[in-house]
């Protein structure tokens, strides 16, 4: 049941270390890019506090670090780790480190420490925060930039972010969560068929860096799982330009650590017209219960009704120990 460019996954499937979530998503429908990508990166409905749930998990877990969760691919900080606790998001890690001459960088770091250290006010506070996330990220920078083990990414977005994922894991910092953002889904023309078309493309995009990804760690990655989650599906019609505008019902893949693989989960509610919503999939399974298996075995510190207020999972059975 595979899109045939998710050909480069099959053997994650076949081992049992890939899976889905059918009819997956929020409990009511809404089609709005901005708000649904709000309440799905909050994932506390009706709060003004506007702190993502990441932000809110990596607060929640023993013990912390400094930059718990890291966003790479953009840098300016998406709503699931805006919060309170220390995160961190850069286009381009490299460029996450004290600039200038090699043989004076020790007289520059001290002079910039010397304007910044009695510093008031914010911008006094983000002198001292650049300078020592500079010096706790250096570790990071000394990790080959190189893909191992033979891995080759597609020169993408997508490639260039989980390559430098893949070398953020390997430097074992203490970042607990990394998470990058995938555009170019909203294919409300030229979808295409399994031959042409946006959605050919960015699936084989998708396949191919997440292929390379997991090569790359190696043995490493029996310590990290991937999940993909978006904030909503499409419609079931096609629209007058050979697309498809949003729609409800979703679907999410797991892949890696502690993944019950080789399966698809969560109630499939048909396509007959009397099953969809306004004309679009049905959602059978909140995307909250996903993520409460994923954190309940790999952050079993966490606590869930703290982290999904309000909210009581349903068993989906995708993690192991669900």
């Amino acid at each position: 049941g595979l899109h045939p460019n998710l050909a480069p996954l099959v053997p994650m499937w076949k081992s049992g270390q890939m899976a889905a979530v059918h009819a997956v998503g929020m409990p009511a429908p809404n089609r709005s890019h901005f708000s649904a990508i709000e309440e799905v990166e909050e994932a506390d409905p009706g709060s003004a506090a506007r702190i993502g749930w990441l932000n809110r998990m990596v607060g929640l877990s023993e013990p912390q670090s400094s930059y718990g969760a890291v966003q790479i691919g953009l840098s300016v900080p998406r709503t699931e780790i805006y919060g309170p606790q220390a995160t961190l998001a850069a286009d381009d890690i490299e460029k996450i480190q004290v600039y200038g001459p090699v043989n004076a960088m020790g007289q520059r770091v001290a002079s910039l420490e010397a304007t910044w250290d009695a510093a008031a006010g914010p911008l006094g506070q983000a002198g001292r925060t650049g300078l020592s996330t500079a010096t706790d990220w250096s570790p990071v920078l000394r990790v080959p930039l190189d893909p191992q083990n033979g891995a080759v990414y597609p020169n993408t977005d997508l490639g260039v972010a989980l390559a430098q994922s893949a070398r953020l894991v390997r430097a074992d910092v203490g970042a607990e969560v990394i998470t990058v953002d995938h555009s170019s889904w909203d294919m409300h023309t030229a979808l295409g068929t399994l031959d042409v078309g946006n959605m050919r493309i960015m699936v084989d995009d998708l396949a191919k860096s997440i292929a390379a990804f997991f090569t790359d760690l190696g043995s490493v990655a029996s310590n990290v799982t991937l999940v993909t989650i978006s904030e909503f599906g499409r419609r079931v019609l096609e629209n007058g330009d050979a697309g498809l505008d949003h729609g409800y019902g979703n679907a999410m893949m797991l892949m890696g650590a502690g993944v019950r693989g080789g399966s698809v989960y969560g109630t499939w509610p048909g396509l007959q017209a009397s099953k969809l919503v306004d004309g679009d999939l049905a959602v059978t399974t909140d995307y909250r219960s996903v993520l409460s298996e994923v954190i309940k075995m790999r952050f079993p510190a966490v606590s869930l009704p703290t982290l999904f207020p309000g909210f009581s999972p349903d068993r989906v059975g995708v993690m192991a120990g669900a």
